[in-house]
């Protein structure tokens, strides 16, 4: 059954919103019995899609016996998946709080919570777009021309929060929140910019640096003085299956060739 959940859970996330599998539960058996594959099931921050994928099949060519499943979503929504155990072994989270409250709530490994990276967020337009948001930066939002801004939904978003505290602290949330949609995760925030949905969007520098945004669209730096910094965490839950396994994939993305990655999607690295 568990791997009938598994490979649900994935197909239903990419853009959209991390869902509970009915009647998904961590099987009793070990995953060395029988011959079993060993596996470990990532939920992740949708700002991470890319940047984790990529460092998913570099652990893997690294360690050919470990298959790692990973399912993107809202922080928020994913952290209320947790509460109710859903079935992953490490959760990244894009917001340090949602780890520290499993923790509290006595859900993780004890100890086992580490920072792995803080986001930044940037101003995008697809290319055929008229508004020159480099030199407009924050102002390109309250164009004429611009009918519709897409940011990640704040409520259970740490990048629309993050979005929000930027329009409100440069002065600009007044003039445009008229015109806001609202991603339900900043991957499908991204995807509404991209596909044209809307004029223009406030997304995660990690997503506008993805091979599959890159050439598509420019964008402006949000200064990062002017939202509260987006410190991301991860943890390893109580119920992980293969404990091994999962840490082997933690000390991947921590050792360097993960932070690489990361630095490479435009994340500051702890440390740095």
């Amino acid at each position: 059954m568990l791997a009938t959940c598994r490979t649900a859970a994935v197909s239903l996330i990419v853009w959209g919103t991390l869902i509970a599998m009915p009647g998904c539960e961590r099987g009793e058996s070990s995953p060395k019995e029988k011959g079993a594959a060993r596996t470990v099931s990532v939920a992740a921050a949708a700002d991470l899609k890319f940047a984790m994928d990529e460092v998913i099949a570099r652990f893997e060519e690294a360690t050919p016996g470990i298959k790692v499943t990973p399912t993107y979503g809202s922080s928020g929504n994913v952290y209320a998946q947790l509460t109710n155990k859903a079935p992953f072994d490490i959760y990244f989270s894009a917001d340090v709080e949602y780890p520290r409250r499993l923790a509290e709530a006595g859900l993780t490994l004890k100890d086992s919570q580490f920072d792995y990276a803080v986001g930044q967020i940037v101003v995008w337009v697809r290319n055929d777009s008229t508004l020159d948001v480099t030199s407009l930066g924050i102002e390109a939002l309250a164009q004429p021309s611009v009918r519709k801004i897409a940011i990640a939904n704040p409520e259970h978003a740490p990048y629309g929060r993050a979005a929000e505290a930027a329009m409100k602290s440069l002065g600009i949330h007044d003039r445009v929140k008229d015109r806001l949609v609202l991603g339900e995760n900043i991957a499908q925030t991204a995807q509404f910019v991209e596909s044209g949905a809307a004029d223009i969007g406030i997304i995660a520098l990690s997503l506008a640096l993805a091979p599959a945004m890159k050439e598509k669209g420019r964008y402006w730096s949000v200064p990062l003085e002017s939202y509260p910094t987006l410190e991301q965490a991860a943890t390893i839950l109580s119920w992980a299956k293969d404990l091994d396994a999962t840490q082997q994939f933690k000390a991947f993305v921590t050792g360097a060739d993960g932070r690489a990655i990361f630095k490479r999607y435009g994340f500051v690295l702890p440390g740095e």
